[in-house]
């Protein structure tokens, strides 16, 4: 399967520090065996899957989305505003 990474994802990824940015591989890895592990999202963000993880005791999510044999990965941060980044994003 081939990867898409948006620049707000690698942007994320490259100011964590190292314990987060192997534990995003990990999830990207999980993602990619299983591509219906997110929860899908209604409405505005209709089509998008969104996978939720904890790193110590904070929750991070990752969305992306699938089509075809391509992943795309779009935005990555913690819970808080996340859907708001996400839409900014995308629209």
């Amino acid at each position: 399967m081939k990867i898409v990474v948006s620049n707000s994802f690698l942007r994320f990824k490259k100011k964590s520090n190292k314990n987060i940015q192997l534990e995003i591989d990990e999830q990207v890895k999980k993602i990619l065996e299983n591509p219906e592990i997110g929860e899908l999202k209604k409405g505005d963000l209709r089509g998008i899957r969104v996978h939720k993880f904890k790193i110590k005791s904070q929750l991070y999510l990752i969305s992306y989305e699938v089509t075809g044999e391509t992943l795309n990965l779009y935005v990555i941060g913690p819970h808080e505003n996340f859907y708001d980044r996400l839409k900014n994003f995308l629209y």
